[in-house]
This record gives structure tokens, sequence and C-alpha cells, in this order.
């Protein structure tokens, strides 16, 4: 699973700016009064700011983690991989522990770890990709083969949006009871983005 940040527009100086046009104002230097309307305007709410600055991602990851994020709508768009149209032979994410079931709760993971033997899941890949070429060999459509693809299988998408919203994405999912897999994506977010909009970005994420 990884993260690639492809291209960002703005910086701090464009939220305060924002901010700032409300009084016919600009500034063409960040200085540490700028740091202090940013700190006010998040903690205050004011996200209007914050959705200027913009962001596009390339995400890879499996199918179970990428339904659980495209859930994130506002401020952000989605392009993703179509198996209507590409029939090479998928990948899976086979994960390092599995983890037991929770208990007293509908979602989540309990503390335990289950035994299941990594060569019995490659077995199963295996027999999943064979059946699935042998029905694009039978000339199958691949908008139908796809349907025998498991949620582990890999996919990637483009994802676009505001700093305010991939804030929302992160502080919701780098939390305790967040999916650890779906948190793992989080977090190679939230390390990208830091690193372009540290000032705004340590206001805005509360991990």
């Amino acid at each position: 699973m990884k993260v690639e940040l492809v291209e960002t527009l703005g910086t701090d100086l464009t939220v305060v700016n924002a901010a700032r046009v409300s009084f016919n104002k600009h500034k063409e230097n960040f200085d540490e009064k700028d740091e202090k309307l940013i700190a006010f305007l998040a903690k205050h709410g004011h996200w209007t700011p914050f959705g200027h600055p913009q962001l596009q991602l390339r995400i890879s990851a499996p199918v179970f983690v990428a339904r659980q994020l495209v859930k994130h709508q506002v401020g952000l768009v989605w392009n993703e991989v179509s198996r209507r149209y590409v029939d090479t032979p998928p990948s899976f994410y086979s994960p390092k522990e599995w983890r037991e079931r929770a208990v007293n709760k509908k979602q989540g993971s309990g503390e335990g770890v289950i035994n299941i033997q990594e060569q019995d899941v490659q077995k199963f890949y295996g027999t999943i990709i064979d059946f699935y070429a042998a029905l694009l060999k039978q000339g199958v459509a691949p908008e139908q083969a796809r349907m025998i693809l498991p949620q582990s299988m890999y996919t990637e998408w483009y994802w676009t949006g505001s700093l305010f919203a991939f804030s929302r994405v992160c502080n919701l999912r780098m939390k305790e009871d967040a999916q650890e897999e779906t948190s793992y994506i989080a977090r190679q977010i939230h390390e990208l983005i830091k690193e372009v909009f540290p000032i705004s970005w340590k206001h805005l994420v509360n991990i």
C-alpha cells in the first residue's frame, strides 16, 4: 500500500491571504502573526480559508480500504482504475496478522491474532487468478469477469481535494478505533501533507 503526492496548489500563505481578503489585505511573506491567524481559524472552525490550497494524491491500496476512504466526498474528487477496461492479472493484499473479531461491538478488531496459514491464502488467490483468466479466455466481458475478484484486490486512484478535506480524512481515519489498514494509508497522507503545509496541518490535524 502506498501514497504518492502528485502535485499541490498553494502554501500556508494561501490560507492567510484567503482569510485576510475580507479586509482587502494581502501578504507576500509568511510571519509569526500568520501562524497565530491559522491557529485561530482552525480552533474556531473557520474552515473556508483551508479550502483554497489543493492536493492531488495517487494511492494504491486494497479495494476494502478504498471503499472506506471513498466515503469522504465533500471537497474531494476520485478517479479509479476500472476493471471494465483493464483485465491485466490482479494482485492481492495479504495481512501479516489476522486479527480476531472484536467482542461487544459490531465493528473493529480484537486484541488476539488468528493463525491463518499464508500458503492457504496464496493458494486461494491463485485459484481466483486462474478462474478470472479462464473467464476472459472464454470471451467473458471484463465488466462481468471482475465480479469474482475479492475485496483484497489492489486498486489505484487519483484523489484530489482541499487541504481542509484531507484534514478531515486524517482526523477520522487515524483515530485509535479506525481500521488498521485504512489508518496506514491515512498516516502516509498525513506525513506527505505536513511537509507541504506544516503550519496549517499542525493546527488542523489532532493526533
